[in-house]
């Protein structure tokens, strides 16, 4: 699968009348025709989709991914009057919600996608499925009809809060244009919470449309859980006491800071460590702390894990096979064997580590992988040999977006002495995967990040 030429063209700037993410162009960034009606002023009343468009802005969500239709026009007009909201369009709501999934996992902050009525909504549902999954941030916004249009049952009317329910943690339908922006407020923050969730907020077109909105101020990002002092105890007793114990390590927990720590912990006490088998993201290559992850396959798993006595979960769950199999439990954890949980997604868990390793690993230095990328060789072309040539020609500072599954199972091996880099894999399972915008810078530091997506066929891209 290449990556949509949705995320890859880069248009040029249209010629002066001409509107941004006019028909027919492939991934412009939305933004109608100016018009001569003025922004309003201040925090003067305006228009609903006004006023939510520049709440959003206040809270931080400055990017919007959008394949809107009819009702979803006075939005895509607003965005003329906030120019600090990218509205950046995609062909198909799946690369839509990718893409916002993706922005969102590397960014550290929420992105907002904007769909076109249920059905609309119907055709992100896989990615906003990943992101579930890997409690990404996404404030997804889906226009309606107005209110006074449901009553007709037009054929686009449909059960829509019924849908998102299915992957999202929190569901509000706004009523009024003067509360749309608190709304809009209140979705941000319900995407930050229980460590990461999709937050949708339905918009009918006349909440859209209608006078009195007012932009609201943004709440304070919420901060993770503090780890109790009690569990990073009863996890240093147990990794001292033992070396058959598994660190299984998920979330924030596979950030740099994360492993370091880790690896820590490991060096001193002979703790394994590994890491849950579908990362919403995780820093790789030289430089680093290299991790195995835990296989897809269960009889990998069974003999990955087998003689393990204390399972310490540090940002990850408890593993269980992706399917049922006749004659088997479904549970990973073996039998006998004890389960800690040092931290869930909601906790801090690199400061859980960071206070683990203070009490057993003091004196200790992390283990970091040396650049030992073995060059690519003419030959014939196979799983080794692509996993190969991805790390051998992997750019400093990229980006994996790994879709591959049982096809990319020598991927992590090769890529463990190239260059550094971030990986995000299918954290429910569902193709295509997370699929950022590559036309935007997504981190402040340089170099510019790349974007290479290992699938049964290889499309680097490099801004």
């Amino acid at each position: 699968m290449r990556l949509p030429d949705v995320l890859l063209d880069v248009p040029e700037r249209p010629a002066p009348g001409r509107a941004e993410g006019a028909a027919g162009g492939r991934g412009e960034v939305l933004r109608p025709a100016m018009t001569d009606q003025p922004a309003a002023a201040g925090n003067a009343p305006m228009i609903g989709a006004h006023a939510l468009i520049a709440s959003l802005v206040g809270a931080g969500v400055d990017v919007c991914f959008m394949n809107p239709g009819t009702s979803e026009m006075h939005f895509v007009h607003s965005l003329d009057a906030v120019p600090r909201m990218r509205g950046v369009l995609g062909l198909f709501e799946g690369v839509a919600t990718g893409a916002a999934d993706g922005y969102a996992r590397i960014s550290g902050r929420p992105a907002a996608v904007l769909l076109h009525l249920g059905p609309g909504l119907g055709n992100g549902l896989a990615n906003l499925h990943n992101a579930r999954r890997a409690h990404t941030p996404v404030v997804c916004i889906v226009g309606a009809h107005a209110t006074g249009h449901v009553r007709f049952d037009a054929p686009l009317q449909s059960d829509i809060e019924a849908v998102a329910r299915t992957v999202s943690g929190w569901v509000r339908t706004s009523t009024d244009a003067r509360d749309v922006a608190h709304d809009a407020i209140r979705a941000v923050a319900a995407s930050l919470s229980d460590g990461g969730q999709v937050a949708t907020l339905v918009l009918p077109a006349d909440v859209s449309w209608g006078t009195g909105g007012v932009i609201a101020e943004p709440r304070p990002a919420p901060q993770p859980d503090p780890v109790t002092e009690p569990a990073v105890g009863m996890a240093a007793s147990i990794v001292l006491g033992t070396s058959r114990s598994v660190l299984l390590l998920g979330g924030r927990a596979l950030s740099e800071r994360g492993l370091r720590a880790a690896s820590r912990v490991g060096a001193a006490t002979g703790t394994r460590l590994l890491a849950e088998t579908f990362p919403a993201r995780m820093e790789c290559g030289a430089g680093l702390p290299t991790v195995a992850r835990l296989p897809y396959l269960p009889e990998q798993a069974d003999v990955q894990l087998e003689g393990t006595d204390h399972l310490i979960l540090a940002g990850a769950r408890s593993p269980v096979a992706f399917f049922a199999y006749p004659g088997r439990s479904g549970d990973l954890v073996p039998a006998g064997c004890s389960v800690l949980q040092l931290a869930d997604r909601t906790q801090d868990v690199e400061t859980a580590l960071e206070r683990l390793a203070a009490l057993v690993a003091a004196r200790t230095e992390p283990v970091l992988a040396a650049a030992a990328a073995e060059p690519a060789a003419p030959g014939p072309l196979t799983l080794q040999s692509l996993a190969t040539a991805i790390a051998a020609t992997l750019p400093e500072n990229a980006i994996v977006v790994d879709e591959a599954n049982t096809s990319g199972i020598a991927l992590p091996a090769a890529l463990a002495g190239a260059a550094r880099h971030s990986l995000l894999t299918l954290t429910g399972g569902r193709l295509p995967g997370p699929r950022p915008d590559l036309r935007y810078p997504v981190t402040t530091q340089p170099p510019a990040r790349s974007w290479i997506v290992p699938d049964s066929v290889m499309t680097p891209h490099t801004r």
